[in-house]
């Protein structure tokens, strides 16, 4: 198939068929503790897959990716605001890179 429409199609097949399908097989509401709370995590997983592979990318070196990743993770568990997470590890990440690298 080398049709730019057949792509297409099947994609909005696809999309279409991912959204209706739940729509339409699960019309009760879900009881079960355990897939109320797998649901719960899911968005949260998939960001952390999505942005964690970005992060270590983001820099020219790794090392001060990892540097300014771990000052993220100790500010976010101290529950600190999420400008001064953002702006704490960019700048470790620009420290590290402008002295140890």
């Amino acid at each position: 198939m080398h049709n730019i429409y057949g792509y297409i199609f099947v994609m909005a097949l696809v999309t279409y068929l991912v959204r209706m399908l739940p729509l339409t097989l699960i019309r009760k509401e879900i009881t079960s503790p355990f897939i109320k709370a797998f649901l719960h995590y899911v968005p949260y997983a998939t960001l952390s897959a999505m942005t964690f592979p970005a992060i270590l990318h983001a820099s020219d070196d790794m090392r001060a990716s990892i540097a300014g990743f771990a000052v993220a993770l100790i500010l976010a568990f101290r529950k600190k605001s999420l400008l001064t997470v953002a702006v704490c590890a960019c700048a470790v990440v620009f420290a590290v890179e402008l002295f140890l690298i």
